[in-house]
C-alpha cells in the first residue's frame, strides 16, 4: 500500500502542477483577451459592434465616397468642356490704318475660345469716319480674309 499511496500523492501533485500551469495561461488567455478587446473598442469608437461589422459599414463608406468621387470628376469635365468654350483669349492691336493720320487709332480685336474659334472686331478710323469689321474664326479659319493687324491680334491671342 505504501507504494500505491506514493504514487497516487506525485499523482496528485503532477495535477496541482497541471492545474496551475492551466490557471498561469488561463490568466494569460484573458489579459490577451482583455488587450484585443480594449484595442477593438478604442478602433471601433467605443461602439457595441464587432469588427467584422466596422469593416462593412467602412467598405460602404468607401463605396459611397468613390462614388462621390467619380460624380465630382464628371462635374469637373463639363465644368472643363465649358471653360474651353468661352472667349479666354484675347489681344488687341492698334495702328495707324491710314498713312499719316498717326496716334494709333485703329484697332483690331481678337476674342477666342481654347480652339481657335470666335471673333475679331476692327475699328478703322479715318479723319471723318470710323468703321467697324466684325469676322468670324472657325479653329481659326476665318470666313472673310484677315487683315495683316487683324492676323496679328490673332497670333497675340493664341499666344496668350
Amino acid at each position: 500500500m505504501h507504494f500505491s499511496s506514493t504514487v497516487a500523492a506525485w499523482i496528485a501533485i503532477g495535477a496541482a502542477v497541471v492545474a496551475v500551469a492551466a490557471l498561469v495561461l488561463l490568466a494569460s488567455a484573458r489579459r490577451a483577451l482583455a488587450r484585443v478587446r480594449a484595442g477593438q473598442t478604442q478602433l471601433l469608437g467605443g461602439g457595441n459592434t464587432d469588427i467584422i461589422d466596422f469593416a462593412v459599414a467602412l467598405q460602404a463608406r468607401i463605396d459611397e465616397l468613390r462614388k462621390s468621387v467619380d460624380e465630382l470628376g464628371a462635374g469637373l469635365a463639363r465644368v472643363d468642356a465649358r471653360v474651353d468654350d468661352t472667349v479666354s483669349k484675347t489681344a488687341i492691336v492698334r495702328y495707324d490704318a491710314y498713312e499719316n493720320s498717326g496716334g494709333h487709332q485703329s484697332a483690331s480685336v481678337a476674342m477666342l475660345d481654347s480652339s481657335r474659334s470666335g471673333v475679331v472686331l476692327s475699328a478703322i478710323q479715318g479723319r471723318d469716319y470710323a468703321r467697324i469689321y466684325v469676322k468670324e474664326l472657325d479653329r481659326g479659319r476665318a470666313t472673310v480674309a484677315l487683315s495683316p493687324e487683324e492676323q496679328e491680334a490673332v497670333d497675340r491671342a493664341m499666344a496668350s
